[in-house]
Protein backbone atom coordinates (compact mmCIF):
# COMPACT_ATOMS: atom_id res chain seq x y z
CA UNK A 1 0.00 0.00 0.00
CA UNK A 2 1.74 3.29 -0.78
CA UNK A 3 0.03 6.72 0.25
CA UNK A 4 -0.61 9.38 -2.36
CA UNK A 5 1.64 11.15 -3.71
CA UNK A 6 4.40 8.18 -3.62
CA UNK A 7 5.11 5.28 -6.06
CA UNK A 8 6.50 1.91 -4.97
CA UNK A 9 10.30 1.05 -6.12
CA UNK A 10 9.80 -1.57 -8.94
CA UNK A 11 13.26 -3.25 -9.31
CA UNK A 12 14.94 -3.42 -12.96
CA UNK A 13 13.95 -6.45 -14.96
CA UNK A 14 16.77 -8.85 -15.17
CA UNK A 15 18.79 -8.17 -18.48
CA UNK A 16 18.10 -10.99 -21.55
CA UNK A 17 20.73 -13.95 -21.46
CA UNK A 18 20.01 -14.45 -25.25
CA UNK A 19 19.62 -17.86 -24.87
CA UNK A 20 17.70 -18.50 -28.05
CA UNK A 21 20.59 -16.37 -29.70
CA UNK A 22 23.09 -18.77 -28.88
CA UNK A 23 20.76 -21.86 -29.21
CA UNK A 24 20.45 -20.23 -32.40
CA UNK A 25 24.21 -20.10 -33.16
CA UNK A 26 25.12 -23.80 -32.21
CA UNK A 27 22.80 -25.20 -34.23
CA UNK A 28 23.36 -23.67 -37.14
CA UNK A 29 27.14 -24.84 -36.40
CA UNK A 30 25.89 -28.18 -35.59
CA UNK A 31 23.69 -28.25 -38.52
CA UNK A 32 26.78 -26.95 -40.88
CA UNK A 33 29.01 -29.97 -39.17
CA UNK A 34 25.86 -32.46 -40.09
CA UNK A 35 25.70 -32.09 -43.64
CA UNK A 36 28.67 -34.52 -44.07
CA UNK A 37 26.63 -36.93 -41.98
CA UNK A 38 24.33 -38.39 -44.63
CA UNK A 39 22.18 -34.81 -44.32
CA UNK A 40 21.80 -35.05 -41.40
CA UNK A 41 22.25 -31.60 -40.21
CA UNK A 42 19.36 -29.95 -42.02
CA UNK A 43 16.61 -30.84 -38.97
CA UNK A 44 18.96 -28.83 -36.40
CA UNK A 45 19.31 -26.20 -39.22
CA UNK A 46 15.87 -26.00 -39.46
CA UNK A 47 15.30 -25.23 -36.03
CA UNK A 48 18.20 -22.98 -35.28
CA UNK A 49 17.13 -20.91 -37.80
CA UNK A 50 13.47 -20.76 -36.12
CA UNK A 51 15.73 -19.83 -32.95
CA UNK A 52 17.66 -17.41 -34.41
CA UNK A 53 14.35 -15.57 -36.00
CA UNK A 54 12.36 -15.62 -32.81
CA UNK A 55 15.19 -13.84 -30.74
CA UNK A 56 16.03 -11.31 -33.89
CA UNK A 57 12.23 -10.54 -33.95
CA UNK A 58 11.93 -10.10 -29.50
CA UNK A 59 14.64 -7.95 -30.06
CA UNK A 60 16.76 -10.18 -27.49
CA UNK A 61 20.40 -8.34 -26.06
CA UNK A 62 22.44 -10.42 -28.63
CA UNK A 63 21.19 -9.33 -32.12
CA UNK A 64 25.28 -10.48 -33.24
CA UNK A 65 24.76 -14.17 -32.44
CA UNK A 66 21.40 -14.23 -33.30
CA UNK A 67 22.32 -13.15 -36.95
CA UNK A 68 25.47 -15.04 -36.83
CA UNK A 69 23.20 -18.09 -36.25
CA UNK A 70 20.55 -17.56 -38.48
CA UNK A 71 23.36 -17.25 -41.01
CA UNK A 72 24.83 -20.38 -40.82
CA UNK A 73 21.56 -22.16 -39.92
CA UNK A 74 20.12 -20.48 -43.59
CA UNK A 75 23.49 -21.86 -45.28
CA UNK A 76 22.99 -25.33 -43.79
CA UNK A 77 19.41 -25.59 -44.96
CA UNK A 78 20.58 -24.14 -48.50
CA UNK A 79 23.19 -26.79 -48.75
CA UNK A 80 21.51 -29.30 -47.51
CA UNK A 81 18.49 -28.78 -50.14
CA UNK A 82 21.06 -28.37 -53.10
CA UNK A 83 22.71 -31.73 -52.22
CA UNK A 84 19.27 -33.30 -51.77
CA UNK A 85 18.27 -32.09 -55.18
CA UNK A 86 21.54 -33.37 -56.99
CA UNK A 87 20.86 -36.54 -55.37
CA UNK A 88 17.23 -36.99 -56.31
CA UNK A 89 18.53 -35.67 -59.69
CA UNK A 90 21.05 -38.06 -60.30
CA UNK A 91 18.81 -41.28 -58.81
CA UNK A 92 15.93 -40.14 -61.10
CA UNK A 93 17.90 -40.27 -64.11
CA UNK A 94 19.25 -43.59 -62.98
CA UNK A 95 15.68 -44.58 -62.79
CA UNK A 96 14.63 -43.56 -66.22
CA UNK A 97 13.11 -46.72 -68.08
CA UNK A 98 13.89 -44.81 -71.79
CA UNK A 99 17.63 -44.35 -70.99
CA UNK A 100 18.48 -47.84 -69.05
CA UNK A 101 15.98 -50.23 -70.44
CA UNK A 102 16.77 -52.78 -68.07
CA UNK A 103 18.39 -53.49 -64.38
CA UNK A 104 21.53 -53.83 -65.05
CA UNK A 105 21.56 -50.75 -67.28
CA UNK A 106 20.16 -49.07 -64.26
CA UNK A 107 22.28 -50.62 -61.80
CA UNK A 108 25.34 -49.31 -63.90
CA UNK A 109 23.76 -45.85 -63.62
CA UNK A 110 23.79 -46.27 -59.83
CA UNK A 111 27.10 -47.60 -59.35
CA UNK A 112 28.67 -45.28 -61.99
CA UNK A 113 26.59 -42.10 -60.50
CA UNK A 114 27.31 -42.92 -56.49
CA UNK A 115 30.35 -44.54 -56.33
CA UNK A 116 30.34 -43.77 -52.27
CA UNK A 117 27.05 -46.25 -52.05
CA UNK A 118 28.80 -49.37 -53.41
CA UNK A 119 26.75 -52.62 -51.85
CA UNK A 120 29.50 -54.55 -49.61
CA UNK A 121 30.64 -58.14 -50.14
CA UNK A 122 29.31 -60.47 -47.73
CA UNK A 123 31.56 -63.84 -47.40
Amino acid sequence: MTLPGYQTYAPPAPPGRGGLAKASLVLGIAGLFGLVLCLAGVVPALVGLVLGVVSLARGDGRRGMAAAGVICSAVAVLAGGAVAFWLLHKAAQCGDEARYPNDDARQHCVEREFPFAQASETP
